[in-house]
C-alpha cells in the first residue's frame, strides 16, 4: 500500500498479532514501573528524558501522533518509555468509535515497542459494555496504566 494514503496506519501493524473479537493488536508490557511521567505535549520541548511519556490530556494534543507517527518516533525514543495513548472512550460515542480508539492505542503501542521503546499499554473504558473490548490485546496480569478520567461521572458507572 502506498504510505501516502495509509490514513489507517496499516504500516504500524507490521509483525503485529491481532486478538479478540475485534482484532486488537496484542502488546506485552514492560516490567518497569515509571517513577516519573511527562505528558506528550510537554515532552516535545523537554530536555529531561528521565521519565515516561503519557497521554493523559485532551486527544487533540496527541492526535498528531496518529496522523504522523514517524515524525515523533525520534522524540519518544529519547525517553525511558511510553505509556500507550489514551484515546477517549466516552459512553455516548458510537461503539465502533470506542473500539477504534482502543485499536489505535494498542497499534501505536505495538509499533513503539517494535521500534525499541519500552511500553506500558493504557486501558480506558466507558460503560460496562466497553469491558468486552477495552482489555483486548493485553496479557493477563501484565502491568497497565488506567485512564479513569470521565469513567465515573454517572452513579451507574461507579458500580462494577
Amino acid at each position: 500500500m502506498n504510505n501516502k494514503f495509509d490514513y489507517l496506519n496499516g504500516v504500524l501493524a507490521m509483525n503485529a498479532t491481532f486478538v479478540g473479537d475485534y482484532d486488537i493488536p496484542y502488546v506485552e508490557s514492560s516490567k518497569t514501573i515509571p517513577k516519573k511521567v511527562i505528558t506528550f505535549s510537554k515532552c516535545l520541548s523537554s530536555k529531561d528524558y528521565d521519565c515516561w511519556v503519557v497521554f493523559y490530556e485532551d486527544d487533540t494534543t496527541f492526535e498528531r501522533l496518529w496522523r504522523n507517527p514517524h515524525k515523533y518516533l525520534p522524540i519518544l525514543k529519547k525517553f525511558k518509555g511510553v505509556v500507550g495513548p489514551d484515546f477517549s472512550l466516552y459512553g455516548d460515542y458510537p461503539i465502533a468509535t470506542q473500539i477504534f480508539n482502543v485499536y489505535r492505542s494498542r497499534l501505536i503501542t505495538h509499533w513503539l515497542k517494535q521500534n525499541g521503546i519500552k511500553v506500558i499499554p493504557n486501558v480506558r473504558w466507558s460503560t460496562k459494555y466497553s469491558y468486552s473490548f477495552c482489555f483486548d490485546g493485553l496479557k493477563k496480569k501484565d502491568i497497565v496504566f488506567i485512564g479513569s478520567h470521565g469513567c465515573s461521572k454517572r452513579k451507574e458507572d461507579k458500580v462494577i
